[in-house]
């Protein structure tokens, strides 16, 4: 079974701030390390260390770039606020230039359609402010014309040596970024394109944070709620409220649960709404909550209180999977859509969250042949599914129907095989247990070796009850 986590947010969250409180929760530095490295993506250097948080021992995650950029300081940010700070807020003149000066990281990605430079949330750049500094040595980066599209920036991680489900798990942050942004700016999430430069740093946080959660073996994420503050930054074509528009749309497309509070700051950026997003599979604590452990991220800026993301590991009953749940059932009979039509529409529906994605043949009125799309969805995703399938469809009513289901306690295990390791999902019932390889890690090692598919299936059942 995997772990259970709870992630506070109450100070807000960002990229950064996730990926220094999971290291801190016991994920495998070492093993970030590597798979960063294997990413072709140059332009940058990591450092990881200790730092003081209003006296409370933090673990703080850095992104050095080696080019130049001044526009996302505080000056740049709140400037138009004429150095008020009111309450929470940093104070403009006195703060701008101190190390651990920026809020956890302003991971800004301000996608461009084709038509036009569409600004996203906060900046010129898609931008982490915690990547401008190594504690006091503000970096910046240049205003040069490259961008990164979501198909580039797939092919950057799709060729890192990461694991299938820190992969998946990068995957769809960055979907559901370029899908918020894409509905902010008008364009669709294809044609999103990021800075090249400013591209780095959020891809490095993504990835860093889907390989921290995969390492740690995390498969159930409780998030209450996440704090957000108020008021507005500028970015290079105007002024921008907080919530900034990208996180604004990925709360309402995944039921993110926001807190609106008075500080007068940006307290959740892009990045760290997409990975909560992704992370999140309720939003209820159980009670008693069990800690087993806590981990600690800290935030950029000096608020006049504390800056830092809290993540809980539940144990005992609060951490077991629920052994019955609730599903949301999505149908829709489909008599003139191409297969090509359909086949996109999965696709991007498995992207957006769905549990499942089905066509079952049916016949229609006037003896048409038709299908019936069917999506199984949670309370987070229905909506958003829902929105995909009437838009990319020529469907013009759905079905929603929720059901309850019973569900077998069931785990993620890697097993050494000789050909290589492989995920299996390991299901448990009366004593007994049920292995099934993975598909992801079948195709990889199939294609490796050029057995066959069914071959390396069985090869890893076999190598699973082996090391039992």
């Amino acid at each position: 079974m995997g772990k259970h986590i709870y992630i506070e947010g109450a100070d807000g969250i960002s990229g950064d701030m996730i990926v220094a409180a999971l290291l801190d929760l016991g994920a495998d530095e070492q093993a970030l390390r590597e798979a960063l490295a294997s990413l072709p993506l140059p332009g940058y250097r990591v450092k990881i260390s200790r730092v003081s948080v209003s006296g409370i021992d933090c673990a703080d995650f850095d992104v050095i770039l080696e080019t130049d950029n001044h526009d996302h300081d505080d000056a740049y940010l709140y400037g138009h606020l004429s150095g008020t700070s009111g309450g929470d807020g940093p104070s403009h003149q006195k703060h701008q230039a101190q190390d651990h000066d920026h809020p956890h990281g302003h991971d800004h990605h301000h996608g461009q359609g084709h038509h036009g430079h569409h600004h996203g949330d906060n900046g010129e750049h898609e931008h982490d402010h915690h990547h401008g500094e190594d504690h006091g040595h503000p970096h910046h980066h240049e205003h040069d014309h490259v961008h990164r599209g979501l198909k580039e920036i797939r092919e950057i991680i799709e060729k890192g040596n990461l694991t299938d489900g820190a992969r998946a798990l990068a995957f769809r942050v960055f979907d559901i970024i370029a899908e918020a942004e894409g509905k902010a700016h008008g364009v669709s999430a294809e044609d999103v394109h990021f800075h090249e430069v400013g591209a780095v740093d959020s891809i490095v946080d993504v990835v860093a944070a889907a390989v921290c959660a995969d390492n740690l073996g995390i498969s159930r994420v409780t998030i209450p709620g996440l704090c957000e503050g108020t008021g507005s930054v500028r970015c290079a074509h105007g002024i921008m409220p907080v919530p900034v528009p990208a996180v604004a749309g990925i709360a309402a497309a995944h039921r993110l649960p926001l807190k609106l509070t008075e500080r007068p700051a940006e307290l959740i950026t892009p990045t760290g709404a997409a990975i909560a997003a992704a992370l999140m599979t309720d939003q209820t604590l159980p009670s008693p909550l069990v800690v087993g452990a806590v981990g600690i991220g800290a935030g950029k800026r000096k608020f006049p209180r504390q800056s830092m993301l809290r993540i809980f590991e539940i144990e005992g009953e609060g951490a077991k999977e629920t052994p019955t749940d609730e599903i949301i059932k999505i149908e829709t009979n489909i008599d003139d859509a191409s297969g090509e039509m359909l086949g996109y529409v999965m696709e991007r529906l498995f992207s957006a969250g769905a549990r499942d994605v089905y066509f079952t043949p049916i016949t229609m009125k006037k003896n048409r042949p038709a299908v019936m799309l069917s999506v199984i969805a949670d309370d987070t995703t229905a909506d958003v599914l829902e929105d995909i399938i009437l838009r990319e469809t020529t469907t013009i009513g759905l079905r929603r129907t929720r059901m309850s289901r019973r569900v077998l306690d069931r785990r993620i295990e890697t097993v050494a095989t000789p050909r290589g390791e492989a995920k299996v999902k390991v299901c448990r019932i009366d004593g007994g247990v049920k292995v099934y390889p993975e598909y992801e890690s079948v195709k990889a090692i199939a294609r490796q070796s050029g057995a066959p598919f069914s071959d390396i299936f069985n090869e890893i059942r076999i190598s699973y009850h082996e090391k039992q």
